[in-house]
This record gives structure tokens, C-alpha cells and sequence, in this order.
């Protein structure tokens, strides 16, 4: 397996993991994995902001559903990825051009692995 595929699978088990993993919390918890100190403790991310705009509630379990349906659709297209299914790469790249709205973090690892899949892509 290339080293951008690795790349792609590390940033996506970091994203939609944390995605995932986050979602779950709000719903068992019922808060969201926040920072403790700094100049943003106890803030939501600004992703709250943009699914605020649209009407959904940052902290409904609407929105904490959303964060584990994404987390998960992402985590399984990346397994599929992974054993080389030759549609995962257009459901992976989907659910990550569809998942730049988790500003900031999100949005950073959805950008290096929208790159790297159409990296990957253009030299195959």
C-alpha cells in the first residue's frame, strides 16, 4: 500500500474517529468533548455556528446523531478504502467534501485527505 494511502486512512481514522467518538459522548453525556482551559474553555468548536445558521441546535441530538452518522459512514468508507474496493474512493472522498463544515480540526484532516485521494487518483 503507497504512503498516500496510509496518509488518507491516518487523517480519516483521526477525523471521523473523533468525529464519532465526540457524537457519542453527546449523546451518552450529553456534552461534547470541549476544551477545559485557554482563551476557548468550555466553547463549541465554530462548526456551531455554521449548523446554527441552517436551524439545527449545536447541542441537539439531532446534531450529536449527525456527528456519529458522519464519524461512522466515514470510518466504514475508509475500511473500504483500505481492502481497495474500487467505489470507497468516490464515497470517501464524498463524505469528506461533505464533512469540511467541522471547522477547525475537521476541516483541515477533510482538505489533506481530499487532496491526497485526488493525488492518489491523477497518478493512477
Amino acid at each position: 500500500m503507497s504512503v498516500l494511502k496510509w496518509l488518507v486512512i491516518f487523517f480519516a481514522i483521526l477525523n471521523f474517529g473523533f468525529m464519532s467518538i465526540d457524537g457519542i459522548r453527546g449523546l451518552i453525556v450529553g456534552e461534547y468533548v470541549k476544551p477545559k482551559s485557554g482563551k476557548y474553555a468550555g466553547q463549541l468548536g465554530p462548526w456551531s455556528k455554521i449548523v446554527e445558521s441552517i436551524g439545527i441546535k449545536p447541542k441537539s441530538t439531532l446534531m450529536k446523531a449527525i456527528f456519529v452518522s458522519f464519524g461512522f459512514s466515514g470510518l466504514i468508507l475508509t475500511y473500504c478504502f483500505a481492502i481497495n474496493l474500487e467505489w470507497a474512493w468516490k464515497g470517501l472522498l464524498a463524505v469528506s467534501v461533505c464533512s469540511l463544515w467541522y471547522l477547525v480540526p475537521g476541516t483541515i484532516l477533510n482538505i489533506l485527505q481530499i487532496s491526497l485521494l485526488l493525488i492518489i487518483r491523477l497518478i493512477k
